[in-house]
């Protein structure tokens, strides 16, 4: 869980670095809180051998409403959460699963998996979230695509 939350965590501060608007002490702190606060919120809502269970519960969201969890982060660097919201995407979804995390900008953007590993062998797991996502939408209202992107 480590891997996925750091990334998970390294991702949302480096849309804030991009901004130019916090120090790198500022952002350091910041990723620091998230991790804790995302490690905790999954505590008991991580499961490795079943990587879609949970995933609801896990996601991070932005849309028009500041999720909980950046925003608790944000308030340990005494950054107001309107300010916040104006620094992020308005409508942000991150998905932190066992063996990946992966995002979306926007209602019908692609999904850009930001980390992936395989599961251990003696997992019975076959598909990942995102592959359940795109296979259970019946009716997709634009075109749905994927796309990996790296550092």
């Amino acid at each position: 869980m480590k891997t996925e939350v750091s990334t998970a965590a390294n991702f949302v501060a480096r849309l804030l670095r991009g901004t130019g608007l916090l120090s790198e002490e500022q952002l350091q702190q910041f990723r620091f809180s998230l991790e804790e606060a995302l490690g905790e919120h999954y505590q008991h809502h991580w499961f490795p051998n079943a990587p879609c269970r949970g995933s609801g519960y896990r996601c991070i969201r932005i849309n028009h409403k500041m999720d909980p969890l950046i925003g608790k982060a944000a308030c340990t660097i005494g950054l107001p959460k309107e300010q916040l919201f104006s620094l992020l995407p308005s409508e942000l979804t991150m998905w932190v699963d066992p063996y990946e995390v992966s995002y979306r900008i926007g209602e019908d953007g692609s999904i850009c998996v930001l980390y992936e590993s395989a599961p251990p062998s003696d997992t019975n797991q076959t598909d990942s979230c995102k592959d359940e996502l795109r296979i259970g939408r019946s009716s997709p209202s634009k075109s749905f695509g994927m796309m990996t992107c790296s550092s």
